[in-house]
């Protein structure tokens, strides 16, 4: 679809509380707006879903060209995204299935929609699904945030929701590689063996996706995490903490002493993501070392942020007047 005809849809979308006529009129039609993976700039696409059960589907087909389209690229860099979704707007997390679940998942939208099967037809490459995850609201957040300070808390409650988000993934992921080493080294011990690819083993290559079933979305929620936390302390530095220190002398030394943790943290987090590159050779304690360390650095800049910020903060209110300080939330 040409640019000009996409934001003739995306306008009529918007219009229209989601609804639009022409060749999507009557179709299951969301908006997704990514952050480029090399411009840094918001792009929105219409995009045809599928839902199974609680999951929400979009499939990265580009009529079965033989290219990934671009928002596809951009997720996989951001994986941060918005959507709009008839009248309503929320931020996900977009993680493309892998493996086994991507072939049922992919088979559930052929079911529902049978021209995601004849795109796949057109193209060697294998469409991805990619699974766009509301997160769940932090149990910890405040409610009804009208002052700086809850939008601090409701900013840090999120993130310490991803980062421990983060550690159960990375658990699954290492547990999930292990009992696939385990089951290889298995047949590779049977007496006998018939060669691999036979009825009852693995194909060639299937533990080895295996063992990277879930590497993807743990590197997704990462990345997420690690970016979003990397655009809040940039709000920070920028624009907050100068203004809190215009206002408030007596805290200089102290956010003097937030930003210094803060780019500790910068280095950890390039840290962590370079592991991330080679996650499905990673060795997991040192992963879990490196993570396990950032997180309780992490936790205790969180604690440190709060005890010096918000009895400053809660005499803000939020949304903000114009000339005060000013923080965004992770993704948005």
């Amino acid at each position: 679809m040409s640019e000009s005809f996409n934001q003739s849809v995306i306008d009529e979308f918007r219009a229209n509380g989601g609804k639009v006529g022409g060749p999507f009129e009557g179709g299951d039609l969301l908006l997704l707006t990514t952050v480029g993976a090399k411009s840094g700039k918001e792009h929105t696409v219409p995009l045809g879903y599928v839902r199974d059960g609680d999951l929400l589907l979009v499939v990265a087909s580009a009529g079965g060209a033989p290219r990934h389209p671009a928002w596809y690229h951009n997720l996989l860099a951001r994986p941060a995204v918005r959507v709009e979704l008839g009248e309503e707007v929320f931020d996900a997390i977009a993680v493309p299935a892998e493996g086994a679940a991507r072939e049922r998942l992919f088979e559930h939208v052929v079911r529902v929609a049978p021209g995601y099967g004849d795109y796949q037809a057109r193209t060697a490459r294998a469409l991805p699904v990619v699974v766009l995850e509301r997160p769940e609201a932090p149990a910890e957040a405040p409610e009804d945030v009208t002052t700086m300070a809850g939008k601090l808390l409701e900013i840090h409650a999120w993130l310490r929701a991803q980062l421990g988000h983060v550690r159960e993934e990375a658990g699954a992921h290492f547990a999930e590689r292990a009992q696939h080493e385990e089951t290889r080294g298995a047949e590779h011990g049977e007496a006998g063996s018939a060669e691999r690819g036979e009825a009852g083993s693995a194909r060639p290559g299937e533990a080895e996706r295996g063992d990277l079933r879930l590497g993807l979305r743990l590197r997704q929620h990462c990345l997420a995490f690690c970016q979003g936390l990397e655009l809040h302390h940039r709000g920070e530095d920028a624009a907050v903490f100068p203004a809190l220190a215009d206002m408030h002398p007596h805290l200089r030394d102290a956010l003097d002493r937030l930003g210094e943790q803060h780019r500790v943290i910068a280095r950890i987090q390039g840290e962590l993501v370079a592991l991330l590159d080679g996650i499905g050779r990673a060795e997991p304690r040192r992963f879990m070392a490196e993570l396990d360390r950032m997180s309780a650095e992490l936790r205790a800049h969180l604690d440190d942020e709060e005890e010096w910020l918000l009895p400053v903060l809660v005499a803000i209110p939020f949304p903000p007047v114009t000339g005060a300080p000013q923080s965004d939330r992770p993704g948005k």
